[in-house]
C-alpha cells in the first residue's frame, strides 16, 4: 500500500533571512490508477503534517530533535546577532559624524562596515548550509518512523490513500472525520516516546 505523504516546514535563523530552511523528505512514489470498480471501495484520509512539529502538540520526538538542533546552533546565532548590532551599530554613528569629519576618516569606517557585513553574509550563509545538513541528518530518521508508521496506521483502519492538506490545493471542504492527524500523532507518541529517541547512538 503505497501512502503520500510530506513533512512540514522549519523555520530558524531569522537574523539570517525571512525565509525558512526546510528540512524535507524524498518525494514519494506515485502508485498506479486503480482497476475500474476499485474506486468505490477506496478509503480516503487527509492529514495535516503542520501539526506534526506543533510545539505543544505534535510529535514529541520530532520537536524533541528540532530543540536539539536549535540548541545546537544557538551560539552560532548569538554570533550573528552580535555581529548584525555591531554594524547597525557603527553605520548609526558613520552617519552621525560623516558631515563633519574627514572624508578619508569616514572611508576608513565605511570599509569596516563593508567587511563586517561580507562576513556577516559569509557565516550567515555557512550556518544556513550547516543547519539544514544538521536537521537532515538529525529529523530524516525520525521522518522515515513517522512514513513507516503512517503505513501501518493506514492498513490497520482500512485506508487507501492518506492525503497531506498542506500539500493538497483545491481541498475546500471536508468531513472532520476524514482528519486522522490527531488520533495518528496520540498513536505515534505513544508508542515512540521522546526518550527513545534519546537513547539512539547519534
Amino acid at each position: 500500500m503505497k501512502i503520500f505523504r510530506a513533512i512540514a516546514a522549519v523555520a530558524f535563523f531569522a537574523v539570517i533571512t525571512a525565509a525558512s530552511i526546510r528540512a524535507q523528505q524524498p518525494r514519494p512514489t506515485t502508485t498506479t490508477a486503480p482497476a475500474t470498480g476499485a474506486l468505490a471501495d477506496t478509503k480516503i484520509a487527509l492529514v495535516n503534517t503542520e501539526e506534526f512539529v506543533d510545539e505543544k502538540t505534535g510529535i514529541v520526538r520530532l520537536v524533541t530533535a528540532m530543540k536539539a538542533v536549535n540548541g545546537e546552533f544557538q551560539p552560532r546565532q548569538t554570533e550573528l546577532a552580535n555581529l548584525q548590532a555591531q554594524i547597525d551599530k557603527q553605520t548609526s554613528d558613520l552617519q552621525k559624524a560623516a558631515a563633519v569629519q574627514d572624508p578619508k576618516v569616514s572611508q576608513q569606517q565605511q570599509d569596516k562596515i563593508d567587511q563586517l557585513k561580507k562576513d556577516f553574509q559569509r557565516k550567515g550563509e555557512d550556518a544556513q548550509a550547516a543547519y539544514q545538513k544538521r536537521l537532515q541528518d538529525k529529523l530524516g530518521p525520525v521522518y522515515d518512523e513517522i512514513g513507516k508508521a503512517l503505513d501501518v496506521y493506514a492498513k490497520a483502519h482500512g485506508i487507501t490513500l492518506i492525503l497531506d492538506v498542506t500539500k493538497i490545493q483545491g481541498i475546500v471542504s471536508a468531513s472532520e472525520s476524514l482528519d486522522i492527524t490527531r488520533a495518528f500523532i496520540n498513536e505515534f507518541n505513544s508508542k515512540n516516546p521522546a526518550t527513545a529517541l534519546l537513547t539512539k547512538p547519534d
